[in-house]
């Protein structure tokens, strides 16, 4: 497995990262997707993907670096998915374990996400992985 670091522009953004992520993020256009990376890189947020060794994107995790009053350095993970017929093979692993060596490398204190209540599956996993739940994530929609 290979995992790559992509940057705006990338072709292999639409080519091989998109197809994965919609699995998550069914909502997701290939315009869509690039206004979101346009602004987001400005930001902080970056895309990874793990590559099959066929050279196949199977693998997706959107991350960024957040500094704040509660953890003060965190790498914070937006987007984490396998794709379906890659699951339980170890991408999922994989990419965790590049994001904690990139959180070290950044001096991060921790590695956290946010996870949707139905996804049961996922909770899982990253039960298994030795992460724990920490907090409620609130939210509101605004018209």
């Amino acid at each position: 497995m290979k995992l790559i670091d992509l940057e705006p522009g990338d072709p292999r953004l639409v080519s091989d990262l998109l197809p994965v992520l919609r699995e998550l993020r069914p909502h997701l256009t290939e315009e869509l997707l690039g206004e979101v990376y346009g602004e987001g890189h400005g930001q902080g947020l970056r895309f990874t993907v793990a590559y099959s060794d066929d050279g196949i994107g199977v693998g997706v995790a959107g991350w960024r670096i957040v500094v704040n009053t509660s953890a003060l350095r965190k790498l914070y993970v937006d987007d984490l998915v396998t794709a379906a017929t890659a699951r339980s093979t170890g991408v999922g692993r994989a990419l965790l374990a590049y994001l904690d060596g990139c959180a070290r490398e950044a001096g991060c204190h921790r590695v956290s996400l946010d996870s949707g209540t139905q996804r049961v599956d996922a909770h899982r996993f990253y039960f298994r992985e030795r992460m724990a739940v920490t907090a409620f994530h609130f939210d509101r929609h605004l018209d």
